[in-house]
């Protein structure tokens, strides 16, 4: 999965110590996979340090998911449960982590969503009328990378790498369309989720002669070896 992350900087190297206490999932580096939702944070964190502000694009390998080495969370929309996690991770009574979680995906509770969280906190409204209040909420989405060891869960895009990978995925997303009835959004997170796409951008990054060449195949031959992943 391509996600992105909005700053006053380019980010080439993720330090977690410099990652803010108390926010939504705990202290951690947080990404998201709506471009524009980066760009938006970009550009307010940036006008506080006179900057024009930057997006930096990663490669998330999900697979960490479904890997039991990694202990992680999911939230897929707003509900009692990310409420409760909100509530005691912004807790400022201290900077500690709460949880043991690696890495945590779910919605954001951005400024609209924060206003209604005082005021439930401030004894104005019930639960209920806060999930009402937020029923129609925008699709908001970010993922927390809270432990050092969950970093290897995420790369950097360099130009080439994302050269290279634009140029083997339009035809392989096309073909997933076709052969799997699905749409150009669901064929584009199938490929950037799978095994298959990790295997060539991790050879992108290593020298040849470490390299098995699978960077080097044609896309027919990647989209074999997809086909045969996804079987």
């Amino acid at each position: 999965m391509q996600v992105f992350h909005g700053s006053y900087t380019e980010i080439h190297e993720i330090d977690l110590t410099k990652c803010q206490a108390n926010k939504d999932f705990g202290r951690g580096f947080y990404v998201t996979k709506f471009q524009k939702q980066a760009e938006a944070w970009a550009e307010i964190i940036g006008s506080l340090h006179d900057t024009k502000g930057v997006v930096t694009e990663f490669t998330f390998y999900e697979r960490a998911f479904a890997d039991d080495t990694y202990k992680t969370l999911r939230f897929n929309k707003y509900n009692e449960e990310w409420f409760d996690f909100i509530i005691l991770n912004r807790d400022k009574s201290t900077m500690e982590l709460r949880h043991d979680y690696d890495i945590i995906e779910g919605p954001i509770a951005d400024d609209k969503v924060q206003n209604k969280i005082d005021l439930y906190l401030n004894g104005k409204i019930t639960k209920e009328k806060f999930f009402n209040m937020i029923s129609h909420h925008e699709e908001t989405h970010q993922i927390c990378f809270c432990t050092r060891k969950s970093l290897q869960m995420i790369d950097t895009i360099s130009k080439n790498t994302m050269l290279n990978s634009i140029i083997i995925a339009e035809p392989i997303i096309e073909n997933l369309m076709l052969d799997f009835h699905i749409d150009e959004e669901k064929a584009a997170d199938v490929f950037y989720s799978s095994n298959t796409f990790a295997k060539f951008t991790d050879e992108l990054k290593i020298d040849d002669n470490q390299s098995s060449e699978f960077h080097k195949k044609s896309w027919q031959e990647i989209y074999k070896f997809l086909k045969q992943e996804l079987k």
